[in-house]
């Protein structure tokens, strides 16, 4: 009965062992409210720091834009009123083919058609005794092509037209001569000169056969009136025959005028006849040196162009060989090539004419340079939408070729001139008075210097120390990490 009563309590005290061992082990794992909270707290952030720099800083605007030759100009050819009609083409330039001044862009029945540089275009044959500024355009022209004009005053005269015909000639066409119209109106009016001096000279010389029978009349009246021993009808019969030879003067004077007028109007309408076929010279005059000066050698208005710039490339030809050469026939850009693009409103105003561009596009290799030649001063103009205002960049002369490539266009806006201290923007932070400082470390701690920003640009802005020193080389705070590496900007 003892032995049962022991054992009985040493299982009490075994058990009572055991709920204590259990307990402390449960105590070892109950964490306080501080211990969770200190357990779950990150670590403290270490901060990110980058050396201040020296450098030059340039503001730019980016945008992209197409490159394209000059804007294309059509090439049209104008009626000659030389010709009865116009001539069929025979032949034609290929596209992209270089048109230089003198040279010739087409022919047109065994004609050529030359082109020369000039802002009016042509409008009228040029012939002998003609003056105006398409005259002066075309002496300007033969002189840069080295032949001699004479003096560039807008006159066709004779050392003009000895000029064009070294031109064709030199080109190895013949110069285009007085028409067979021209000739016959010439000769014509010199005929029609000499009718006149004929009819004022047959009209004198009657004029002067009737005063002369006149005085004779006279003088016999005279004598018979003044002679007592004649009777009073011959004195009557002197009378009546001095009426008659007066009215016989009077007779031939008039027919003499009549003769002469017809002469004059004969002449004019020769005049007017020569004019005519001289392509309508400016002003008639009565003598007929001015028709004999357009017998000369003349551009048809059909076998010249005027282009405001040359050299020029042909873009696209528009007329087909043996059709009629009248109208347009093809178009033509200059050589220098321009970039279309486009600005958002906000930056549109910053960018001027003149201002340079960096031109590149890095997938393709393509570097060049260029300038700002307009901006438009609305937007919504030249293809582009109502939200951007459109300008053109000039190409500097480069190599590759450019024409239909999309390019990345840089253009400097503002610059420093020069190096200045600069930091990253992620460096630049805002106080409660509003100013900007800087988190400089030093001495291993961290301090914070009031600064002054200036220009902002390619991610850095330059800054003034305005209550402490800041050195190119100085670490300054640019953002935190911690021990995971996960920065805590």
């Amino acid at each position: 009965m003892e032995i049962q009563r022991t054992r009985v309590l040493f299982g009490v005290l075994g058990f009572a062992a055991l709920l204590a061992v259990g307990g402390w082990v449960a105590s070892l794992r109950i964490e306080s409210p501080a211990d969770v909270a200190a357990r779950a707290a990150p670590p403290t952030p270490s901060p990110i720091l980058v050396p201040v720099e020296e450098r030059v800083l340039n503001s730019n605007i980016v945008t992209r834009g197409t490159a394209r030759f000059g804007l294309p100009q059509p090439i049209s050819i104008v009626p000659s009123a030389l010709k009865a009609k116009a001539g069929l083409i025979t032949t034609l330039p290929l596209r992209n083919t270089q048109l230089r001044e003198g040279g010739v862009i087409l022919t047109a029945s065994g004609r050529p058609v030359f082109v020369l540089q000039g802002t009016i275009p042509a409008y009228r044959d040029l012939v002998p005794g003609m003056s105006g500024d398409d005259v002066r355009q075309l002496e300007q022209g033969l002189n840069r092509l080295r032949f001699d004009p004479g003096p560039v005053d807008g006159t066709y005269d004779e050392r003009t037209s000895a000029a064009v015909t070294q031109w064709y000639t030199s080109a190895g066409f013949e110069p285009f001569g007085p028409t067979p119209d021209q000739l016959a109106a010439a000769a014509a009016a010199a005929a029609a000169r000499r009718a006149v001096d004929a009819a004022r000279a047959r009209a004198e010389h009657a004029n002067k056969a009737a005063a002369a029978e006149i005085q004779a009349m006279i003088a016999e009246r005279a004598l018979i009136v003044l002679d007592p021993r004649q009777p009073e009808t011959a004195r009557a019969a002197a009378e009546a025959k001095l009426e008659l030879a007066r009215a016989a003067a009077r007779k031939a004077q008039l027919e003499g005028e009549l003769e002469v007028q017809a002469a004059l109007d004969a002449q004019e309408a020769a005049l007017r006849n020569a004019k005519l076929a001289a392509d309508r010279v400016d002003r008639l005059a009565a003598d007929v040196d001015i028709a004999k000066r357009t017998l000369g050698v003349q551009v048809p208005a059909d076998e010249i162009v005027f282009i405001p710039t040359l050299p020029a490339r042909v873009q696209e030809v528009t007329a087909l060989v043996g059709h009629e050469a009248r109208g347009p026939v093809m178009s033509v850009t200059d050589n220098q090539l321009v970039i279309d693009s486009a600005l958002p409103l906000d930056a549109a105003p910053l960018v001027k004419p003149g201002m340079p561009v960096a031109i590149d596009e890095q997938a393709l290799g393509i570097k060049a340079t260029g300038v700002v030649t307009r901006v438009a001063d609305t937007p919504g103009t030249h293809g582009v939408d109502g939200y951007h205002i459109y300008f053109e960049v000039r190409v500097d002369k480069t190599p590759t070729r450019l024409e239909g490539f999309s390019l990345r266009l840089t253009i400097p806006i503002k610059s420093t001139k020069g190096v200045v201290t600069v930091v990253p923007l992620s460096a630049l932070s805002l106080a409660a008075d509003g100013t900007s400082r800087v988190q400089v470390a030093r001495d291993g701690a961290l301090e914070y210097i009031v600064v002054k920003p200036g220009l902002s640009a390619d991610g850095f802005v330059e800054v003034t120390p305005v209550n402490g020193p800041l050195a190119p080389g100085q670490l300054v705070v640019v953002g935190y990490k911690n021990p995971e590496n996960r920065d805590l900007q």
